[in-house]
């Protein structure tokens, strides 16, 4: 398998990349302009969450991680921001797992003040592209509360099937939501 520590993958409008925690101030900047945004559809965060410690620390844990090969979050950047100054958000695959199974569950988040321009479906397009050509997984699942229309509208333009509600799913913010259980498959390896 390659080395998911170095993966960059670039797009049109996009650089997807793995980070260290070299860049936990630009994380923390992005976690921090887009508190009220994601605080919907987050699990409250820790009390040391908004830290630079924190961050760095997520970040060295989400590389060792890739380095295992259990999960891979690609950090997203315009591709005119040469110097990597300020993150749009992130595309992750975890719970990798190999075996029979081949699957994995896919979060995503974009910064509040470029969404509605079609660049995470972008981004999860290319994320996809690597899960199952060179990952070699079968299926991406996407568990998605149901009042976010707009999370669900990405997945179904990239041909995501909608499997059925898993109530009480996940906890966000002290309430124990109900997800919308969304798949797609590699029909590569069918």
């Amino acid at each position: 398998m390659f080395n998911l520590q170095t993966l960059e993958i670039a797009t049109e409008r996009l650089l997807l990349k793995v980070l260290d925690g070299s860049f936990a101030p630009i994380v923390l900047d992005y976690f921090t302009r887009n508190a009220a945004f994601r605080h919907p559809w987050s699990p409250a965060p820790d009390e040391d969450f908004l830290t630079l410690a924190a961050q760095r620390q997520r970040l060295e844990a989400e590389l060792a991680a890739s380095g295992r090969g259990h999960s891979l979050r690609l950090w997203l950047f315009d591709r005119s921001d040469a110097q990597l100054r300020t993150t749009l958000g992130f595309v992750s695959l975890s719970n990798i797992v190999r075996g029979a199974f081949l699957s994995c569950h896919l979060g995503y988040e974009i910064d509040g003040g470029v969404i509605n321009r079609g660049l995470m479906t972008e981004a999860l397009r290319a994320t996809i592209q690597v899960a199952f050509e060179r990952l070699q997984l079968h299926r991406i699942e996407a568990n998605i509360i149901p009042r976010n229309v707009r999370s669900i509208r990405v997945v179904e333009k990239l041909g995501f099937s909608y499997e059925g509600l898993s109530p009480r799913y996940l906890k966000i913010n002290g309430v124990w939501e109900d997800h919308g259980h969304h798949v797609l498959l590699n029909a590569a390896l069918e």
